[in-house]
């Protein structure tokens, strides 16, 4: 299949099959998608928690209005955003570019300042917020990662943030949780979803051109 095919294959899983796990090098490649997907500034700010612990799982499924793909699933990844942009994340990230690429110039300077000056004075919620975007990025790049390598997901935002934050220790490294996406297989025959036509508007509807 292309990769449009496939598009047109996934869907929100509903039911999966807890029989069956994703093989390793495939949910590195999705991770490693992830990971080289972009972001504002190259920042990448915030981090990927995998989760297989069943008796983790089942303390998130609780506070998640019970989706049973979280402890169905052979993988739950939980996409969790920095809290804030802080002085030091910001040149840690300025660093570690510099070093990889073994110069700076002015404008690379000039940008970081430019950033230690704007973002820290936002506050913490406004750059949370921002953060939590760049995760969604990230999300995009999972669920069409896992499309490719025929991995069936569900991307999930029905959770209590707070309890899930508590569950993980997230305050204690400055995140916080964002989105949810557990990866598995499908489990055909009790998954109401899986043979319905999927749903989208028109071309026609969705895309204007401007020429």
């Amino acid at each position: 299949m292309s990769l449009l095919d496939k598009l047109k294959w996934r869907y929100a899983t509903k039911k999966m099959d807890a029989s069956k796990s994703v093989p390793p090098e495939k949910v590195d490649e999705i991770l490693e998608a992830v990971r080289h997907t972009a972001s504002s500034s190259g920042l990448q700010p915030y981090e990927l928690i995998v989760i297989t612990n069943k008796d983790l799982r089942e303390k998130i499924k609780a506070i998640a209005n019970n989706q049973s793909q979280i402890t169905d699933c052979s993988h739950l990844i939980v996409f969790a955003a920095w809290d804030d942009y802080t002085a030091q994340r910001i040149n840690d990230a300025f660093d570690m570019t510099e070093n990889i690429r073994n110069f700076k110039n002015d404008a690379g300077v000039a940008y970081r300042q430019m950033l230690l000056k704007n973002y820290p004075a936002r506050g913490p919620e406004a750059n949370f917020t921002h953060a939590a975007k760049q995760a969604y990025i990230g999300l995009g790049t999972a669920l069409i990662a896992a499309a490719e390598a025929e991995v069936d997901s569900t991307p999930m935002e029905g959770f209590d943030p707070k309890a899930l934050d508590e569950i993980l220790n997230l305050k204690e490294k400055g995140l916080r949780s964002v989105v949810m996406l557990p990866l598995g297989y499908r489990k055909e025959d009790e998954d109401w979803l899986v043979k319905l036509k999927k749903v989208r508007r028109s071309n026609e509807q969705f895309v204007s051109w401007i020429k």
